[in-house]
C-alpha cells in the first residue's frame, strides 16, 4: 500500500568472541592504554579470528528486501547481501550491498522506508556487518587503535498509527574523500604485490579534519530531521550517534543540548564498527529496555566518504 509508514519491527547483533584491548594493542604499537582512552574513549573491541568473515554476523528473517551496509565484503563479486541472502534462504528478497561507510546503516533505513512506503517492498532486512580489523595497519596508532568487528540488524515493516519513522535524511560529500579512505584494491589502484606492500588496502585517516566536520554534520542533520518532523532536541528520548569517538558523541550532544543522560554510548568496549555500531547500539538499548514504546529515538552517522545520516524513529 502506497504512503505506508515503515517502523522497526525487530533488532539484533552479533559479533566475533575475540576481544583486543588497549594493553594488547600497546604491544603491537607504540600506545597506551591512557593514550588510547583519553582520546577515543575506546577500551577494547572485538576481533573477527582468520576464518571468520562478514557475512557470518548476519541476522535472519523472512523478508522480500535484504540490504547489507558493509566496506569490508566477503569479495567483490557477489555482494555481501547476496551471500547472506543465499546462507537464510530469504529467495523472495531482492539483495544488495550499501557502501556509505559508517553511514551505511541508516542509508540502508532510509531506502528501506522509501520502498515500503511506496509498496514496493513490506518487510526489509538492513544488516550493518564489518570485519574492519583486517584493514588495520597496526603500526598505525591513528587508526588501528579505533576498529573493532561485528553486526546490527534491523527488520523494517509496516506500522501503525503514529509509530514509525518520522523522518531520514542522507547526505555526502565527495570532496573530503581522503579524510577517511582505503586507496588499494579497486581499479584505480589494482591489489598488487606492490599495492599490498605499500599498505594501500589499509584505512587512512586525518583525524583532526575529519572531527570538525563530523561534528558539524551529524548536529545539522539531526537537527533538519527533527524539524522536518515538527519536533527539537529537547523531545529526544534517546539519542544514538555513530561510535566512532567519544569526543565527537559529546560534541554532536552538546552542540544539540542534548543531556547527557539521553545519548547512548558503547564504544568503549565495541571500538568504531563503522555500519554495524548504531544496529549493535540500537539492540542493545532495545534488548535492556533502554527504549521503551512511544519514546522518540533520534539516530545520527558520519562515515568516509565523507557521508552523513540521521534517522528519526517512533517507538
Amino acid at each position: 500500500m502506497a504512503n505506508q509508514r515503515a517502523g522497526i519491527l525487530g533488532t539484533g547483533h552479533a559479533y566475533p568472541e575475540g576481544i583486543l584491548t588497549n594493553a594488547d594493542l600497546a604491544e603491537l604499537v607504540e600506545t597506551s592504554d591512557e593514550w588510547i582512552t583519553t582520546r577515543t574513549g575506546i577500551k577494547q573491541r572485538r576481533k573477527a579470528a582468520p576464518g571468520e568473515y562478514t557475512s557470518m554476523f548476519a541476522d535472519p528473517s523472512d523478508i522480500d528486501l535484504l540490504l547489507c551496509a558493509t566496506v569490508t565484503p566477503d569479495q567483490i563479486l557477489p555482494s555481501t547481501g547476496c551471500i547472506i541472502q543465499a546462507e537464510l534462504g530469504a529467495n523472495n528478497a531482492a539483495a544488495m550491498d550499501v557502501v556509505a561507510a559508517c553511514s551505511g546503516f541508516l542509508y540502508g533505513v532510509a531506502l528501506a522506508n522509501s520502498m515500503i512506503q511506496n509498496g514496493q517492498s513490506k518487510y526489509a532486512l538492513v544488516i550493518g556487518s564489518e570485519i574492519l580489523t583486517q584493514y588495520v595497519d597496526y603500526t598505525d596508532r591513528q587508526t588501528c587503535v579505533l576498529f573493532g568487528d561485528g553486526a546490527g540488524a534491523a527488520v523494517l515493516g509496516p506500522v501503525e498509527g503514529d509509530k514509525g519513522i518520522l523522518g531520514a535524511k542522507i547526505k555526502s560529500d565527495g570532496r573530503y574523500e581522503e579524510q577517511l579512505f582505503s586507496p588499494g584494491g579497486g581499479t584505480r589502484r589494482k591489489p598488487t604485490a606492490e599495492t599490498l606492500a605499500a599498505g594501500d588496502h589499509f584505512f587512512k585517516m586525518k583525524g583532526n579534519e575529519l572531527f570538525k566536520v563530523a561534528v558539524r554534520s551529524m548536529a545539522e542533520i539531526s537537527r533538519d530531521v527533527l524539524e522536518n518532523a515538527g519536533l527539537t532536541p529537547a523531545d529526544i528520548d534517546i539519542f544514538i550517534p555513530h561510535q566512532a569517538n567519544q569526543r565527537i558523541t559529546e560534541a554532536v550532544a552538546d552542540r544539540l543540548n542534548v543531556d547527557s543522560s539521553k545519548v547512548y554510548s558503547n564504544i568503549a568496549v565495541h571500538g568504531n564498527t563503522s555500519s554495524a555500531s548504531i544496529p549493535i547500539a540500537l539492540d542493545e538499548c532495545v534488548t535492556s529496555g533502554r527504549i521503551k514504546e512511544g519514546d522518540l529515538v533520534m539516530m545520527t552517522s558520519f562515515g568516509g566518504g565523507v557521508t552523513w545520516g540521521g534517522v528519526l524513529v517512533r517507538w
